[in-house]
């Protein structure tokens, strides 16, 4: 469970960010979307795969 303690005279606003901030980096949202359909681990390791290459070749052209 995520608790996020709001501080005295901070807005509900800010406290709503800092909850949502959490809430990313638990990765539920990515998790329920992936287990919305079923998809092969062959395909799985292909995305991953293909992810990688791209960052690769991204940190590359940055480094250049």
């Amino acid at each position: 469970m995520i608790v996020v303690n709001v501080k005295e005279n901070e807005s509900i606003e800010k406290a709503l960010k800092r909850f949502k901030k959490k809430f990313d980096k638990t990765g539920v949202i990515r998790e329920l979307r992936s287990r919305q359909a079923f998809e092969k681990p062959s395909i799985t390791r292909r995305t991953e795969v293909i992810k990688a290459a791209y960052k690769q070749r991204m940190q590359e052209e940055e480094g250049k």
